[in-house]
């Protein structure tokens, strides 16, 4: 049972999101981007993948917002980000035309939204989390989900790395460890080592998840490292990546893009993850890419970036991770 919609007084009828609003969400999102000139772009493809397949049950965790004319204004979306018991916590998306804004728009989809998550968390075993991502320049949005409750929990960098200026030497790694290109035959043994890499007792991403947000998934720049030891060869680290050509005329530059990266426990300091990333940024560049680039999360604010310094990546961008205790 989704809370109430707001209440009248926005100039907008409220209802839940259907999958036949992909095509007026894309071209909210496109006014959106417009308006804000975000260092991205979304894409037709993206936003039915998202509401298609990633985020679940619209008729109860989506809001629409349209005016008298049925253009759609405002959306809110609430995401189960993780099986609940494990990793209690829900992220919230949303925007709001700019022709609407400043009416308590914003502020109505929020309320929503975390009535919402607050309902979707209710059962969980241990405290649960709602999470915004704000992009660093957006401080009017910050200040909305900080009137709401929220807190800074964390901060998220994007890096790049200039694929023309050093030369990238290939590293070795001791046997019985052999860096090989991602293969579907392995995909399912990638998403189990996943699951077992990022957190105690966090369990394995389902296989539809897994495979949620692959639109633009490039397989020949993907890589693994396999330990060898027995004949059945167990995945000890895996880098995914993708290619976000509608992004490169905002950027300014074209670049490979580092989605996923992660070495399993045992495996670590063997040097694993800068062999992966430096094999993944010579594909790049084979492929004429003129900068590799990635995301991280961090808790603090400035941050020794270690193994990324270290391959001559630098910060091109930051946000905050917004959260609200339940």
């Amino acid at each position: 049972m989704s809370p109430a919609l707001p209440t009248a007084g926005h100039d907008l009828r409220w209802c839940p999101l259907t999958s036949e609003d992909t095509g007026d969400l894309y071209a909210l999102l496109r006014r959106i981007e417009e308006h804000d000139d975000p260092p991205y772009r979304s894409t037709r493809e993206e936003v039915d993948d998202a509401a298609l397949t990633q985020w679940g049950d619209l008729a109860a965790n989506s809001l629409a917002g349209r005016d008298a004319d049925g253009l759609l204004r405002a959306y809110g979306v609430v995401i189960d980000a993780e099986g609940r018991r494990a990793a209690p916590r829900t992220l919230l998306e949303g925007g709001v035309d700019p022709a609407v804004r400043h009416r308590g728009v914003g502020s109505a989809v929020l309320t929503w939204q975390v009535d919402r998550a607050k309902e979707m968390l209710i059962d969980a075993e241990e405290p649960g989390r709602v999470i915004v991502h704000v992009e660093d320049d957006m401080s009017t949005t910050a200040d909305l989900v900080e009137r709401h409750g929220f807190a800074p929990g964390g901060f998220h960098t994007e890096m790049r790395r200039d694929l023309s200026s050093v030369e990238l030497d290939e590293v070795s790694l001791a046997r019985p460890l052999e860096l090989v290109p991602w293969t579907a035959e392995l995909d399912d043994a990638v998403r189990l080592a996943h699951g077992e890499a990022f957190g105690t007792g966090v369990h394995a991403p389902s296989q539809e998840r897994w495979q949620e947000g692959r639109t633009y998934f490039v397989p020949e720049w993907s890589f693994l490292v396999l330990d060898r030891t027995s004949d059945r060869a167990q995945v000890a680290g895996y880098l995914l990546s993708s290619k976000y050509e509608q992004d490169w005329p905002t950027l300014g530059w074209s670049e490979g893009y580092v989605d996923i990266l992660g070495v399993r426990a045992p495996w670590r300091g063997q040097r694993i993850a800068t062999a992966l990333v430096t094999r993944a940024m010579r594909a790049f560049a084979d492929s004429a890419m003129e900068y590799a680039a990635l995301g991280l999360d961090h808790a603090a604010k400035e941050e020794n970036f270690g193994l990324f310094d270290k391959l001559g990546f630098t910060p091109t961008r930051g946000s905050t991770t917004y959260v609200l205790q339940v």
